[in-house]
């Protein structure tokens, strides 16, 4: 190899390292328009089958029929404010008053409590946990700072919400546009399986996400039940809390237990600790097991197989090597991003084996 190979193999090299460099930045500094991207793809995937019936069944025009979808959901939105803000905003002033050291004191009387519960059964937690060395590292202070986060997130919120509107709008009304757009830039001999893989993937994504938002909305209401009937503070608002973290799969509904098991403690430091307060959470606990085991048994099947076409055992195995590769995030995305896959797999690779296996169903 002489000079001028070498130089001209280094000179690519460095220009390849200074594109791909280019375009880390470029998605670093354009990451919240795909964020808004990305919501408003899942939005469209939810509304098409709203779109749909409104031109097929009501014969409505299409542009029509997204503006009144869209519409739909923004008076979702206004119903859940009008409803539920007042006592969510109730539960920030009573927050925004609260006593840092009061809290930590309810943590440290807390430890102790279980200290001493968990000493009658030569328990010791110390040697499990070591409660002061845990204290003394908390720091309570979170609480404020995530407050004054609060205003500007509120703050981003409008210009955020008119962003994906906007972005929805487009992709729901112009579909056939993006189809169209879509040929001019694919070879001939593989138009046909690209659109195709679009279309399949479209319909069942739509299908799990309104699936997934029907079981959010199912949890929530359960959840809520639980903790009315065992009196817990402010149930609406762990109620959401939990029902949100059930999105992640398997570790979810646990860090849901969690939260909730330490609110319901911490609010009920005024109570017997032994005869009241822990005899409570314990309860509280039973139901939102018996909660779990109606989602896993009954709304989880009924989502994530039949709607993406796929065994149980297949989603649980993908989800959990998707954690494993990347963490929470990839649990998440696992099943949208393996469905694709499927379609893809299937359009493009119909006589492998493997993909025949897995796509039996499809």
């Amino acid at each position: 190899m002489n000079a001028k190979e070498l130089s001209n193999g280094l000179l690519r090299t460095i220009f390849i390292l200074l594109g791909v460099s280019a375009l880390f930045y470029l998605l670093y500094a354009l990451f919240s328009l795909i964020i808004y991207i990305v919501i408003a793809i899942v939005i469209a995937l939810m509304a098409n089958p709203i779109v749909k019936f409104l031109n097929q069944r009501l014969k409505f025009k299409n542009t029509i029929a997204v503006i009144t979808t869209l519409i739909l959901f923004l008076l979702m939105i206004v119903g859940f404010v009008f409803l539920f803000v007042p006592l969510i905003l109730k539960q920030g002033d009573n927050l925004s008053l609260l006593d840092i050291s009061s809290l930590e004191a309810n943590y440290n009387r807390l430890m102790e409590n279980l200290t001493l519960f968990l000493s009658s059964y030569n328990i010791d937690l110390q040697s499990i946990l070591n409660p002061s060395q845990y204290t003394s590292s908390f720091n309570f202070n979170f609480v404020s700072k995530i407050f004054n986060n609060i205003v500007g997130i509120l703050g981003n919120l409008g210009m955020g919400l008119f962003s994906v509107l906007f972005i929805t709008f487009f992709l729901l009304s112009e579909k056939h546009s993006i189809f169209n757009g879509f040929k001019f830039v694919l070879p001939d001999d593989q138009e046909a399986k690209v659109l195709n893989s679009i279309q399949k993937i479209r319909d069942l994504l739509s299908r799990y996400f309104l699936g997934l938002l029907l079981q959010l909305f199912i949890i929530l209401i359960l959840y809520l039940v639980v903790f009315l009937i065992f009196g817990v503070e402010n149930s609406f608002i762990i109620a959401l809390l939990c029902a949100i973290l059930n999105i992640i799969p398997y570790i979810g509904p646990l860090l849901g237990m969690l939260v909730a098991s330490v609110l319901i403690m911490l609010s009920g430091m005024q109570m017997d600790f032994v005869t009241e307060t822990l005899p409570k959470t314990l309860y509280v606990l039973i139901g939102l097991i018996i909660v779990q085991l109606i989602d896993n048994n009954v709304n989880q099947p009924l989502i994530f197989s039949k709607s993406t076409k796929s065994h149980p055992l297949e989603i649980f195995l993908v989800i959990l090597a998707a954690g494993i590769l990347l963490g929470i995030t990839g649990m998440i995305i696992a099943v949208p991003v393996y469905t694709s896959l499927k379609v893809i797999g299937k359009e493009f690779l119909p006589e492998n084996k493997i993909i025949k296996a897995l796509t039996k169903k499809m």
